[in-house]
């Protein structure tokens, strides 16, 4: 199968030739012709398998031949639950629609609201958003949906971990009730489910692939370590393995710090991305490593669903998540595009218990 036989319109298809995609991927093949009949979605699909084209290139197709948007309205409404993942969104939607006049945006906190209600005051086709920040918006009067025609809820098991539900609630009544809704997520739990239930008319549901279950393009290695070797230790494998780019996993904001100014001294070119860092900073930062300009990224859990990088070679859990989720989603960021990643995890002695739990984790799911 090929993007052109789904019957996307010219424009798109001569954006995703230009950027030498041909073949789409298995949950874009079946998502796209069921998203442009105007069917409600509920779909899962691996961290990494092309879940943002599934359903930003059919938005697309049908925004080609619609009505613009009117001043403060927006035609379509994609809610995520990080800065990251809001911002990486914006960025495919304008690759993907370079050839088309639709206008878009990314609103989040952690950066100037008078920006973006500047933007929003023409009106935009396309608004993608974190929960909070629209919530804002809608209260300075900057944005209203009464031409809104489709809600995208992406990475929907992040947004109920995270707390948004209420959030999400509040935005749905602000939403016409004659919509398509889409939602998509790494995982089909009962909660999510529950969710689709109040959201969703007569859904179709795509699980592409097993849930929790680590991508096959993957090599997972195992570093067993005393705790207090593991900065030296992952010093050394950068240096003798000549490792040109790698995104690090630290459990905390402190330990993350701590990370960098030791790998920096060591003489690594090190950046951070955390909580506590401006959404600026963070941004910079998650620029600079996709460039190549930063050979090594110490990353919290803040970005694990936020970073997107094309042929990312390494990944690295200097701490092991809590949840077998979470480091599906951190290894996740790996092993692209015919690319077999690398995931290791540094494990000292009072982590094997973790491990074990990770393990049991994937392999019941």
């Amino acid at each position: 199968m090929s993007f052109s036989s789904l019957g996307l319109a010219e424009p798109l298809l001569r954006a995703l030739t230009q950027r030498g995609y041909e073949t789409p991927t298995p949950i874009q093949a079946q998502a796209i012709p069921l998203i442009l009949k105007g069917q409600d979605l509920l779909a899962s699909a691996e961290t990494g398998t092309g879940k943002t084209a599934s359903f930003t290139l059919p938005l697309l197709h049908r925004l080609a031949t619609a009505a613009r948007a009117s001043g403060n309205q927006a035609n379509a409404l994609i809610l995520a639950p990080t800065r990251e993942l809001a911002a990486q969104i914006q960025d495919s939607i304008q690759m993907y629609s370079r050839f088309l006049p639709i206008r878009s945006t990314a609103v989040f906190g952690g950066v100037n609201i008078t920006p973006q209600m500047k933007k929003l005051r023409g009106g935009v086709e396309i608004l993608v958003a974190t929960p909070g920040r629209l919530l804002d918006l809608v209260q300075q009067n900057a944005v209203r949906f009464n031409q809104l025609h489709t809600l995208i809820l992406d990475e929907a098991d992040r947004m109920l971990d995270m707390g948004f539900i209420h959030d999400i609630k509040r935005i749905m009544t602000l939403l016409p009730s004659k919509r398509q809704t889409l939602m998509f997520s790494a995982t089909l739990s009962p909660d999510i489910r529950q969710l689709a239930q109040a959201l969703l008319i007569n859904p179709i549901t795509l699980n592409v692939a097993p849930q929790q279950k680590t991508a096959i393009s993957i090599k997972q290695h195992i570093h067993p370590v005393d705790k207090a070797r593991k900065t030296a230790l992952l010093s050394h494998l950068i240096k003798e393995e000549n490792w040109n780019q790698a995104l690090v996993f630290s459990k905390t904001k402190h330990g993350a710090n701590k990370l960098v100014k030791s790998l920096k001294a060591a003489g690594v070119d090190t950046d951070v991305i955390h909580g506590n860092k401006t959404q600026a900073q963070r941004m910079k930062a998650l620029a600079d490593f996709k460039r190549g300009k930063t050979q090594i990224l110490v990353a919290t859990d803040v970005a694990a669903r936020g970073i997107d990088v094309i042929n990312l070679p390494m990944v690295v859990n200097f701490d092991l998540p809590t949840a077998g989720e979470d480091y599906i989603h951190r290894i996740g960021r790996t092993g692209r595009a015919g690319l077999v990643g690398q995931a290791i995890s540094l494990v000292s002695a009072d982590e094997i218990k973790q491990l074990w739990d990770i393990e049991k984790c994937i392999k019941t799911q």
